[in-house]
């Protein structure tokens, strides 16, 4: 661009500038509206790298050296948070055909456009209209148009352009990582780093200072400081204490500008903690404390619990306690609880009231873990007196450390004494003793013992043999209390005299010649020493010798060759053994020597003479023979018992089944009443005279014939019954309703009433009714006996009618 276009510029620049104040700030902002007017011909470049200006044509030359008409405007600004009344000019946009004329009609499009901005359609200028927030957009793209205003044709291209939101310091810093909290150990050093803040500004980072954020402490400056610009809080003294105040409560202010005076500012607030270190020993609150313990108190029993007060907190308070003097340690023992940090006495060796009444003992208390930054505040360790009090009470005696065994002749005379046991009351009373042996070890009473001076006697006699030890239970008790009981056990062994001569070890049946040897219950001290020989009886013995070896054992020889068990099988050989005393006690033991049938290498085949006989009569054969004709014997008795049984059985089923009447279908009918020829009907008509049962009165009546004759004697008329109203039937009804009852509460009986039904009835029946209840006769008149040959069904109905008409004939007499 040469110099003089540049300055004609220039000068419509100033032409067109607009100044604007805007309320509320103490600056003025200018506002170029850049319109270069009168240049047609001139194209105007923007510089590389500035913002707002762009090229809003190419510039053409064409071939008449006319220039092509295009759009002239640079970037527009408009101020963000305008609070005016009236709208906000932002610019104008005009074509260099516009000859003012109004013949061209300018419109836009695009963001905001119609809403938040409006063009003047004649004159270009554009204004706002809402109240613009860079920190919601920052800039608008629009589209411009020139278009005839009669034909409504673009004149010029479309053209975009920006209109950017120009910022203004409308937002403070803010912290948004809040609340924040920090820690830092106690007795931490100058600019120890606490924590860091950081403040958040909305404002335009790359416009002015308005997002340039400063920090500073509001409160709390005196302890801690903070670095203007990374945010980073630090300590600002030393003696910061935890046991003196645990958190701090520091204000931090953000302002913008860089700090300037009118910055804008926010704030927040910082909770500092004030971590623990282990800066504080142990101490107790007192300097003695006192306990009292029983003197009875079992081992490992509590005493009494002490803690030392430590002011920090957490693994810093750990402690273990120790027993520092000596009389301590042998007596007593000190353990921490790990929950409370209290140290917790216990007796470690048994208390004697008698012996020592008060105990004073040395608790130390120091930390478990040590700081070494911190050891030259002293030492980390404190020290109590504890005072111990042993009370008396009143304790059972004791036995004094004699020996529990004792030992007795087996011999002793009853009541021999055996040994004596002693106790003493331990408390300074010393009330005196009383003994008594506990009868559950001694059940015999095989001893007895001296209540006051407790002595042990024989209660009866002993015998080493039966029992060589007795195992009892002395107990001694104070005899002003006899609740206050100890126990003592005692050995009383028995010594051996001898008083027992040696037994043959086993009786002795030999079938050769051997060793023999023998058993004394007696236990000597010097051991055992047994002598040998045959019995005076023996002494004519021509059969066998006893050799006496001197090592409690004695052989037996044969003094001739060749036995014959047929002649003597058995020989008895009469043994005396004496012992070595004192006093020398003999017994005489018979040893049994049995012949024994032997084969050719020796070995013995049978030492019983009755098997040896019987072998000689009967073979082998013979005697499994023998076994098989018993064995069949057996199996046939068997067979023959099963046999009997089962045929007594059968009949007992036959004589116990059940006699009902039977309903009997016969599935080949007859050809009725007039066949005569397959089946004799009368059989079923002609089985009782009704013609004589129709005469019975005496003198017969109309109609009898000589059917009455024909009939055999054996067969008996139906009773015939007419109901007399003066009979009673109580009697049957009771029955009848018995047995109905009977019938429905016995429900695994089945039901055997039946309901038969006869088609055929007969023609011209002699009698009105089978039923004897019809009958006019009285009960005098029959004779029911013949109702006991009917058989057992019958033989309720029998007793009924016998004993109905025995009861008529008492009342007739």
């Amino acid at each position: 661009m040469s110099a003089s276009s540049l300055k004609a510029t220039l000068h419509a620049a100033s032409r067109c500038a607009v100044v604007m104040a805007l309320p509320g700030f103490s600056w003025t902002i200018f506002l170029l509206l850049c319109t270069l007017e009168q240049l047609g011909a001139l194209a105007i470049h923007t510089e590389a790298g500035r913002p707002g200006l762009e090229q809003s044509g190419d510039s053409m030359l064409l071939a008449g050296g006319r220039v092509k008409r295009g759009w002239v405007w640079n970037q527009f600004f408009v101020v963000e948070e305008y609070t005016g009344t009236e709208p906000l000019y932002v610019g104008k946009i005009h074509s260099d055909s516009d000859e003012g004329d109004g013949s061209i009609k300018y419109t836009i499009s695009g963001e905001g456009a119609g809403t938040i901005f409006l063009i003047d359609e004649v004159t270009g200028d554009i204004h706002a209209t809402e109240r613009l927030d860079r920190e919601q957009k920052t800039f608008y793209t629009l589209r411009a148009q020139a278009r005839d205003r009669q034909t409504n044709q673009l004149l010029e291209p479309e053209s975009e352009f920006i209109i950017k939101v120009q910022d203004i310091n409308d937002s403070e810093p803010r912290f948004l990582e809040g609340p924040y909290i920090g820690s830092v150990a106690e007795l931490s050093p100058i600019g120890t780093s606490v924590m860091k803040v950081m403040a958040s500004d909305a404002d335009d980072p790359t416009y002015g200072s308005s997002a340039r954020v400063v920090y500073s402490v509001l409160e709390g400056e005196q302890h801690f400081t903070v670095d203007s610009k990374t945010g980073v809080i630090r300590t600002a003294v030393a003696n910061l204490d935890r046991e003196t105040q645990d958190r701090y409560e520091v204000v931090i202010q953000a302002t913008d500008m860089a700090g300037q005076l009118g910055g804008l500012s926010g704030s927040t607030t910082v909770t500092i903690v004030i971590t623990d270190v282990n800066d504080n020993p142990p101490r107790f609150p007192q300097k003695m404390y006192q306990f009292s313990v029983v003197e009875t108190a079992l081992v490992g029993s509590a005493i009494g619990r002490v803690k030392a007060e430590d002011s920090d907190v957490g693994e810093n308070t750990d402690m273990t306690y120790q027993i520092k003097d000596e009389d301590g340690v042998q007596m007593f023992k000190v353990t921490t609880d790990s929950n409370t940090q209290e140290a917790i006495i216990t007796v470690q060796k048994p208390l004697d009231y008698e012996a020592k009444t008060v105990h004073t003992v040395v608790v130390e208390a120091l930390n478990k873990f040590v700081d070494p930054r911190f050891v030259d505040l002293g030492t980390f360790r404190d020290q109590t007196i504890v005072r111990v009090s042993v009370l008396d009470v009143d304790e059972p005696p004791e036995f004094q450390p004699t020996s529990d065994l004792m030992e007795v002749q087996e011999d002793a005379y009853v009541g021999s004494v055996v040994g004596v046991v002693t106790a003493l009351d331990p408390d300074a009373a010393n009330n005196p003793v009383r003994y008594a042996i506990d009868r559950n070890t001694d059940l015999e009473r095989i001893f007895d013992i001296d209540a006051n001076t407790g002595a042990i006697v024989t209660g009866k006699v002993l015998d080493r043999e039966t029992a060589g030890w007795h195992n009892i239970t002395v107990l001694a008790m104070e005899a002003d209390n006899l609740s206050q009981v100890s126990r003592a056990s005692l050995r009383i062994r028995i010594l051996d005299v001898n008083d027992n001569p040696p037994e043959l070890a086993t009786p002795y049946e030999a079938a050769l010649i051997q060793t023999i040897s023998v058993v004394d219950r007696d236990e000597p001290q010097s051991g055992h020493r047994f002598y040998f020989t045959l019995a005076p009886e023996a002494t004519n013995n021509h059969h066998f010798s006893l050799l006496d070896i001197q090592d409690n054992t004695a052989a037996v020889h044969t003094q001739r060759v060749g036995f014959n068990r047929q002649e003597q099988d058995i020989y008895f050989l009469p043994i005396l053994v004496v012992d070595s005393g004192p006093p020398a006690l003999s017994s005489t033991g018979t040893l049994t020597i049995r012949v024994c049938g032997c084969d050719s290498t020796g070995a013995i085949q049978s030492c019983n003479s009755t098997a040896y006989v019987m072998s000689a009569a009967l073979s082998p054969g013979a005697l499994i023979a023998l076994l098989v004709c018993i064995l069949i014997l057996i199996v046939l008795v068997l067979l023959i018992l099963a046999l009997k049984r089962h045929h007594k059985s059968h009949l007992t089923s036959e004589e116990d089944e059940d006699m009902r009447d039977n309903v009997i279908k016969y599935n080949d009918e007859g050809g009725g009443e007039q066949d005569t020829e397959a089946y004799d009907m009368s059989a079923l008509r002609s089985l009782y005279d009704f013609s004589e049962l129709k005469g019975s009165d005496g003198g017969g009546g109309p109609g009898d014939g000589g059917m009455t004759s024909n009939l055999p004697s054996e067969l008996h008329a139906l009773p015939q019954w007419f109901q007399n109203p003066d009979l009673d039937f109580s009697m049957f009804r009771g029955y009848i309703s018995r047995k109905v009852d009977q019938a429905d509460e016995d429900l695994s009986v089945p039901p055997y009433d039946s309901f038969q039904t006869y088609a055929f009835e007969g023609s011209d029946s002699p009698v009105p009714s089978l039923s004897s209840i019809n009958t006019w006769s009285t009960s005098s008149e029959q004779d029911f006996s013949y109702l006991s040959s009917w058989g057992p069904r019958f033989r309720q109905l029998a007793a009924l009618y016998a004993g109905h008409k025995g009861e008529e004939e008492s009342e007739e007499s």
